[in-house]
């Protein structure tokens, strides 16, 4: 298929990826309305992945008994289960351990986006990454200095801003294609 026919047929779908955009623009400015709601909602989204995740995960493990690494599939499914009715029965709990582990993401990709600008350095743009380093820290250190209050709403306004990212993406890509 020629890169014409590709952009032809997408075109079609411009109103789909629109509408797509709008509901999630919607859904990001609800979360920034009660970042408290949409964290329960993130940890329980959470919740839900980790438990379908882990009774498949025990499934694939009977299905293949025979396997050497049986065991170790099998220990996996049921920590992840567990996991899983951990945090769909104890969300509060579930976001503080949550919010604890993207404080230490954003304290640990900091650190690693730092280390990767200086050995850019003599790149044209290394302050990006720099910059970009400093403020992951930042977030990190903000996070752990309010903990555990900070829990009640960080992953809500995080997931606040990858829908209205999510939406703008898609809004932009859809009106786009209609103009293509």
């Amino acid at each position: 298929m020629s890169t014409g026919e590709q952009v032809q047929g997408r075109r079609r779908s411009w109103v789909w990826l629109a509408i797509l955009g709008v509901i999630s623009l919607i859904g990001g400015i609800l979360a920034l309305a009660n970042p408290f709601a949409a964290t329960l909602a993130a940890v329980m989204l959470a919740g839900w992945t980790f438990l379908i995740f882990g009774i498949l995960q025990i499934i694939q493990a009977f299905g293949d008994r025979g396997w050497s690494g049986f065991l170790w599939s099998l220990l996996l499914g049921l920590l992840t289960t567990v996991v899983g009715i951990s945090l769909l029965f104890n969300p509060a709990a579930g976001a503080l351990s949550l919010t604890m582990l993207v404080a230490v993401l954003f304290l640990v990709l900091g650190v690693v986006k730092v280390l990767y600008a200086f050995s850019l350095r003599p790149v044209s743009g290394w302050g990006w990454a720099l910059a970009s380093g400093i403020i992951s820290i930042l977030l990190g250190v903000m996070i752990f200095a309010d903990y555990p209050w900070s829990a009640t709403t960080i992953l809500g306004v995080l997931l606040a801003i990858e829908l209205l990212s999510n939406g703008i993406f898609l809004l932009m890509v859809g009106l786009g294609l209609r103009r293509a």
